[in-house]
């Protein structure tokens, strides 16, 4: 594993001698627009380990993406080479079909701290709901950023994300797209402790989400990547392609579902993904990742 390697893999050629809140947010945002969101692995009769070898050689040497077990604790080696401090920490995902957190921690993301402060780095949630920059642990703080405004809650020791909403334009599906980007201002996104983590503690996880029959990951097919002004994402068939804010406080929406034969073109083009094996598309849950 080479840290070089990893810095080609996500186009990343700036500096990286200071251990600065710059520095952090370009390596961030280099590794976001790079590494997609993806759990195809499952759609492809593949298994997601989580030995950091193996994701090591399949987002940088295989140029694939990962879910967020896979992501971060990537992006947290990268930072610890680096000589950055981090913690692994777990978090329970918001469901807004069942108005639920999670029972049990589903999300892997890391805390950095820098001169004393203390940030939310967490490369690996992707979708619509993905912070764009290391966000400082402060209750109650709006911290506004290109895909939106996020802040923290904390109650007696428990943290909640959230992410306040734009309009949407979706001008090719009409009016009927937009059925609730009115009445939802603003979305729980996921509750986490600062209780520091081991990878061995996602482990089961990690098997559940990809072989049970009902994980939102068995149902759905998801591959998601930033770009320099919004987010695209193929769920099943479906391809989306949002552009923030681009204006009046909203954000514009294209969706097109593709046919089966433009599957492999479309990775390949819109993600820069091409798997070793057959590829089968799943979208059978009615949650929605928007």
């Amino acid at each position: 594993m080479d840290i070089k390697e990893y810095f080609a893999r996500i186009s990343y050629q700036g500096s990286h001698d200071k251990l600065d809140l710059e520095t952090l947010t370009e390596i961030f945002q280099h590794h976001i627009r790079a590494v997609p969101f993806e759990n195809l692995s499952i759609h492809c009769g593949e298994s997601i380990k989580l030995d950091l070898a193996a994701t090591y050689d399949k987002i940088v040497r295989k140029k694939r993406g990962g879910w967020c077990m896979e992501n971060n604790n990537l992006l947290s080696w990268a930072l610890k080479t680096l000589g950055y401090n981090v913690t692994l920490l777990g978090a329970n995902v918001y469901f807004p079909e069942h108005d639920a957190y999670a029972d049990d921690i589903d999300h892997l993301l890391l805390k950095v701290v820098l001169h004393d402060k203390s940030y939310l780095v967490d490369g690996g949630f992707g979708m619509a709901y993905q912070i764009w920059q290391p966000m400082e642990l402060i209750s109650g703080k709006d911290q506004p950023q290109t895909p939106g405004i996020f802040r923290f809650l904390e109650e007696n020791g428990t943290w909640y994300l959230e992410k306040v909403k734009r309009k949407q334009c979706v001008p090719n599906h009409g009016d009927s797209a937009l059925h609730n980007t009115d009445k939802e201002v603003c979305r729980r996104v996921y509750l986490f402790t600062l209780q520091p983590r081991d990878i061995e503690e996602f482990r089961a996880r990690n098997q559940h989400l990809q072989t049970a029959p009902d994980s939102l990951f068995v149902t759905k097919s998801i591959c998601s990547l930033q770009t320099t002004d919004g987010v695209r994402a193929l769920v099943g068939w479906k391809l989306t392609e949002i552009k923030y804010n681009y204006k009046d406080n909203m954000d514009l929406v294209e969706i097109r579902i593709l046919a089966d034969e433009e599957m492999e073109k479309t990775l390949k083009e819109k993600f820069n993904i091409t798997l070793d094996k057959k590829f089968v598309p799943t979208n059978t849950s009615r949650l929605s990742l928007f």
